[in-house]
């Protein structure tokens, strides 16, 4: 395991049990980000980097009962936290990397991925593995609850030209890793990138 993952691991594991009760409001905007996805009964989702599961309630009422949600997180302890508030019943939830998923290519109609980006070791790889579980014309959500100025001003930190999630960084970014970016908003209750997975 790189350092990088190490780096996740801990990070998360010391947040785990309190994640929920850290971001309690946060529940309108992810359900709002994954309406965005266009999902249908029926459709396979993936939520990368899933953590305590806050998304897979949303994504399993958009694929309803006949539809496949799995949840993947590097993060045992963060899992544990989706178990104990009961997300497991809305998905399956994998132990995973997303450098290397245990998923069959084009399997999925759409990936979800919060505060996925920020956390990736090697991005452009590990958005082209996305991409490969992603059939063609697949959907990748990058979301967020809040946008960028004011997650950084929430870490007491400026926003750098650096940043990833900068539009002219994660455009082709996306376009360098099998994506083509669909729409991009960053605004202070939220940031929303939606890309959609080439031929």
């Amino acid at each position: 395991m790189s350092d990088d993952h190490t780096h996740v691991q801990e990070f998360f594991s010391a947040r785990a049990a309190d994640w929920d009760s850290r971001f309690p409001d946060d529940g309108p905007a992810y359900a709002a980000a994954v309406a965005e996805l266009g999902l249908r009964a029926g459709d396979r989702v993936l939520d990368a980097g899933c953590g305590t599961g806050r998304a897979l309630p949303p994504l399993r009422a958009a694929v309803g009962p006949s539809g496949v949600v799995v949840g993947a997180d590097l993060t045992p302890a963060m899992l544990q936290a989706a178990v104990r508030a009961g997300r497991d019943r809305e998905g399956r939830l994998l132990l995973a990397d997303v450098a290397a998923l245990p998923l069959r290519s084009r399997s999925l109609d759409a990936v979800f991925g919060a505060g996925l980006i920020s956390h990736l070791p090697s991005p452009s790889e590990n958005l082209r593995e996305l991409a490969r579980v992603v059939r063609p014309g697949g959907v990748l959500a990058l979301f967020h609850p809040i946008g960028r100025a004011a997650l950084a001003a929430r870490q007491g930190r400026q926003v750098t030209p650096e940043d990833l999630r900068a539009e002219p960084n994660l455009r082709p970014l996306l376009s360098g890793s099998g994506w083509r970016m669909r729409s991009y908003v960053d605004e202070d209750d939220r940031f929303l990138a939606l890309a959609v997975r080439a031929d």
